[in-house]
């Protein structure tokens, strides 16, 4: 057993947990890329097995969701659907229904981080013109976003990892781990919209549902159809096509074809510390998997665990996500874990996903959410998040036990 590797496994999935190291100002990105570069400076990992662990194909169609946002956004849609949602003539929590179904339906076909990133400040904007509490809607972006992508295999990065590690099927995937993030959304609303911990945020307010039109809202439709169109390409080639990867790298030379929108306008928008930290666990992750001895001892404690059985998965599921994040969870049990099913990687997607929902360290879109709240000057703290989050997910993950065994 090489004693390097495993100390630099742990040291990286610490910072992973606490989300920098003690003392320094560096990230979790940076932190996978320190750990990579010690391994393969130390020759525990030479470059051609660098190069073999490092999932391409997953990260391919990670920069094709991200230019497909990208396309998105620089069309106005963005903006104008979280200004549709605030203008939406509706009772307080009428309004609430029309975050979650939204915010929930988009992240099953975009990526739920831009999702969040893109609507919560038009949001935040337009409820506090309404006289409402903004903090509840804030945290129904973040948990609707996360339950919403849970449905399909494009939906967050663990779900692509998951897809093309085990090359699952579109419509299986969406058949299997639909109904859970479409009871995940309603658990949310109802949760938020009635729960004691919030119920009073709800109240009319008096003259509180007038709210002024204020700037128009500029959409470029060709753009708009250009990338809608791109969108139904990536899961026509999900449902379709084997090399995912190679033709999803068509769709983005093909949004970068534009006269209007540039290059670095396209790119721009990507986020490249994401793809930065998963080449970094990548690397990490497979020096683990390559040493026999290493591999075979997490593969019989996580045996021992008997990892197969969903209430344990699950239980796993919520541990993981909130300490060392899902991403790096996921990437780990499939390097490291038994003999994956169809059926226990739905469980797998859909168990990391909504256990996203639990705390704000859960999942990186919570942490969108919070910060963009703290920078229109609302405060989010932890406590008011897990008030919330900590219900949503356990419920959720009830219910979605009871499905995913209809299937194992």
């Amino acid at each position: 057993m090489d004693w390097l590797v495993v100390a630099v496994f742990g040291g990286v999935y610490i910072g992973m947990a606490l989300g920098r190291w003690p003392g320094l100002a560096i990230n979790r990105t940076g932190i996978a890329l320190i750990g990579a570069l010690v391994l393969l400076l130390s020759g525990a990992v030479d470059g051609d097995a660098a190069l073999a662990s490092v999932d391409f194909a997953t990260l391919s169609v990670l920069l094709t969701l991200m230019v497909l946002s990208s396309q998105y956004a620089a069309s106005g849609f963005f903006d104008w659907i979280g200004s549709r949602i605030t203008h939406l003539d509706l009772t307080p929590r009428g309004l609430l229904a029309g975050v979650i179904a939204i915010c929930g339906g988009l992240s099953a076909v975009m990526t739920n981080d831009v999702v969040v990133w893109a609507v919560t400040p038009i949001l935040i904007q337009g409820v506090m013109a309404r006289r409402l509490d903004p903090r509840p809607y804030v945290i129904a972006v973040a948990c609707a976003a996360n339950a919403g992508s849970a449905a399909t295999l494009i939906g967050n990065p663990q779900n692509l990892m998951i897809a093309e590690f085990g090359q699952l099927d579109f419509t299986a995937f969406l058949l299997a781990c639909g109904v859970p993030a479409l009871i995940g959304l309603l658990i949310v609303y109802g949760v938020i919209g009635f729960g004691p911990m919030t119920r009073a945020a709800f109240d009319p307010v008096p003259n509180g549902s007038a709210l002024d039109e204020g700037t128009a809202i500029i959409l470029d439709r060709l753009m708009l159809i250009k990338a809608v169109a791109a969108t139904l390409a990536v899961i026509a080639i999900f449902i379709f096509v084997e090399d995912r990867a190679l033709w999803s790298l068509l769709i983005v030379a093909v949004l970068l074809l534009s006269r209007r929108l540039g290059t670095d306008q396209v790119l721009g928008r990507v986020d490249w510390h994401l793809l930065a930290l998963f080449c970094g666990l990548f690397i990490v992750t497979g020096a683990m998997a390559g040493d026999d001895a290493i591999a075979a001892f997490f593969r019989d404690a996580l045996s021992g665990l008997r990892i197969d059985n969903p209430a344990v998965l699950a239980t796993l599921s919520l541990a993981g996500s909130n300490t060392i994040g899902n991403v790096p969870l996921v990437m780990m049990l499939l390097s490291l874990g038994p003999d994956w099913t169809p059926e226990l990687l739905h469980g797998l997607a859909v168990f990391s996903t909504l256990s996203g929902n639990f705390l704000i360290v859960g999942s990186v879109a919570n942490i969108i959410a919070v910060e963009q709240a703290r920078a229109a000057g609302i405060t989010i703290g932890f406590g008011d998040y897990a008030r919330i989050g900590i219900p949503v997910t356990l419920i959720s993950l009830a219910f979605a036990w009871g499905w995913i065994m209809l299937f194992v």
